[in-house]
């Protein structure tokens, strides 16, 4: 399946920019040939809540410099924050929200670029 390059481009700024801000084990993942409504996640995961939140708004504040407006969500909790970034949805996570909810093994068909 070919992806598209907007959103590989948006995958790598975020990774870059959770990388900037120490973000641990980032991954992204292609959804499309697994799902009919969802394109492609990233996942990463926060050492606390202090850095959970700079996580969230290290990302948002360089996309917004660069245009880029996550669409709002509901049911933001203190362990696992979204951004949605229309194809590509950003999901920050405590390692204990992210072990219990265990996004990829949901997803385990799905392949990780």
């Amino acid at each position: 399946m070919v992806k598209t390059l907007e959103a590989v481009e948006l995958i790598g700024r975020i990774k870059d920019l959770l990388g900037e801000k120490k973000a641990e084990n980032v991954v992204a993942l292609d959804l499309r040939a697994v799902s009919d409504s969802l394109d492609y996640f990233v996942l990463a995961s926060a050492t606390s809540t202090p850095h959970l939140q700079a996580l969230e708004r290290h990302v948002q504040e360089r996309l917004e410099e660069e245009g880029l407006r996550p669409r709002p969500t509901e049911g933001q909790s203190p362990r696992w924050v979204v951004l949605d970034y229309g194809e590509v949805v950003v999901h920050l996570m405590t390692p204990e929200a992210r072990e219990y909810y265990d996004l990829e093994g949901f997803w385990a068909d799905a392949e990780r670029i």
